[in-house]
């Protein structure tokens, strides 16, 4: 995973039993995603968005409030309008989940979905090659 991002974990995302509620994890990937946007292309433009086209996420043991969460995104598919991320989510050197999300790019200008621009493609995938020399 090339892109690793920081995410508190708040009092709000536990349950009863003070661990970090399952549908929380889906926001944590939506937390990374957005890190990953910002650090690599500069974020998104006004009115040219992201939004969740389908999310899967493998738990493999439970995050506790007091933990510290790193979550590894890397973008595996970039496609013409298509971009996918695979994450790990790490608490300590504990993997505490995976998770896959496909994202289009949307215009809500022409409420249409547009290409990835070119200047992503080069970002992102300067930014993954480099990570694997």
């Amino acid at each position: 995973m090339s892109y690793k991002a920081n995410i508190p974990v708040r009092f709000r995302d536990l349950d009863k039993l003070g661990h970090v509620n399952n549908a929380v994890y889906a926001t944590y990937l939506g937390e990374a995603s957005s890190q990953y946007y910002d650090a690599v292309v500069g974020g998104t433009s006004a009115h040219q968005e992201t939004p969740l086209v389908h999310l899967e996420i493998d738990y493999r043991c439970p995050i506790e409030g007091t933990d510290e969460v790193e979550v590894r995104v890397s973008v595996t598919d970039l496609g013409n309008t298509s971009i996918t991320m695979e994450y790990e989510i790490y608490t300590e050197a504990t993997l505490a989940a995976t998770g896959r999300t496909v994202q289009v790019l949307f215009d809500s200008e022409s409420e249409s979905t547009v290409s990835v621009p070119d200047r992503w493609h080069e970002s992102i995938t300067r930014f993954e090659d480099a990570d694997l020399k």
